[in-house]
């Protein structure tokens, strides 16, 4: 075993020369629970294939960790396919990480050099609490599901509810504002960490559609109230959150929401509303 060490660093120098792997330096995030301080802890990550998905280059270091008897770094993910939407973290500075349109769990290393380093860490909002190093609590999307992201028009089976007639570029439409995955990295992104741009999305796709009409009010002022009160921040315009959005998610579904919801506010006259409504 004595000569295994530079044996193995010798392996790696030749496959790094061949591009088959890479050398990373990863500052990371460790934070025990929500009331505990967090801090970044660095680790190296030699002899990474270009090809590992991020999420897997983690798995990779983790395994080295336990065998090491160290406390693996904790994330989020599920599905590995981008559509669940909880592998959410910010990877230098961006969620997701460096390239458009994509979820972590689909970021490669080969979108990385070799020798780079990375810093990894949670979503950064009040309305996001850390739960564990690069995972956190996103039950508020949740909440304001609840608030009124649902119908209560009686469909029947499936085949009766594609019976009602769908304007065709009112379904593709609807099917571009359900295309949100709800990762939360809309929130991440924005200064005032604010979460218009899912609220807006979950609202348009129901909205756009006539089993979504009866409520179609209703909706945007409960799910708006419901919003500001687990203390999202206002949305100024920055558009950050198009732009981290791993859907492309267009910010036009907020101007939507703000027409919603004067309309809304008229007609109800403000009393469905539970808040003061931060899209007003």
């Amino acid at each position: 075993m004595a000569g295994f060490a530079p044996e193995s660093v010798a392996v790696g120098s030749v496959l790094r020369e061949r591009g088959l792997s890479v050398k990373l330096t990863l500052n990371v995030w460790r934070q025990k629970d929500r009331k505990s301080e967090g801090r970044f802890v660095t680790y190296d990550a030699p002899d990474v294939s270009p090809d590992m998905s991020f999420l897997e280059m983690l798995d990779v270091v983790n395994e080295r960790l336990i065998a090491k008897g160290e406390e693996p770094i904790a994330f989020d993910h599920d599905c590995r396919e981008g559509i669940c939407g909880t592998c959410g973290m910010v990877i230098n500075g961006a969620p997701h990480g460096p390239r458009l349109a994509t979820t972590t769990c689909q970021l490669h290393i080969r979108s990385f050099k070799d020798g780079d380093t990375i810093t990894i860490e949670p979503w950064r909002a009040t309305a996001f609490p850390v739960l564990k190093d690069l995972v956190v609590d996103r039950g508020a999307l949740d909440r304001i599901i609840a608030a009124g992201g649902f119908i209560t028009v009686p469909t029947g089976s499936a085949p009766d509810g594609n019976a009602i007639p769908v304007p065709k570029p009112e379904s593709d439409r609807a099917m571009d504002a359900a295309a949100c995955i709800g990762c939360g990295a809309c929130v991440a992104a924005c200064p005032n960490a604010s979460a218009m741009l899912f609220t807006s999305a979950k609202i348009a796709h129901l909205g756009l559609l006539p089993q979504g009409q009866p409520e179609r009010d209703e909706r945007v002022l409960n799910m708006v109230a419901q919003m500001d009160a687990e203390g999202f921040g206002s949305c100024t315009n920055h558009f950050e959150c198009e732009a981290a959005c791993p859907k492309e998610i267009s910010v036009r579904w907020i101007a939507r929401l703000y027409r919603d919801y004067v309309r809304a506010s008229v007609t109800a006259g403000g009393g469905s509303a539970k808040g003061d409504g931060g899209a007003g």
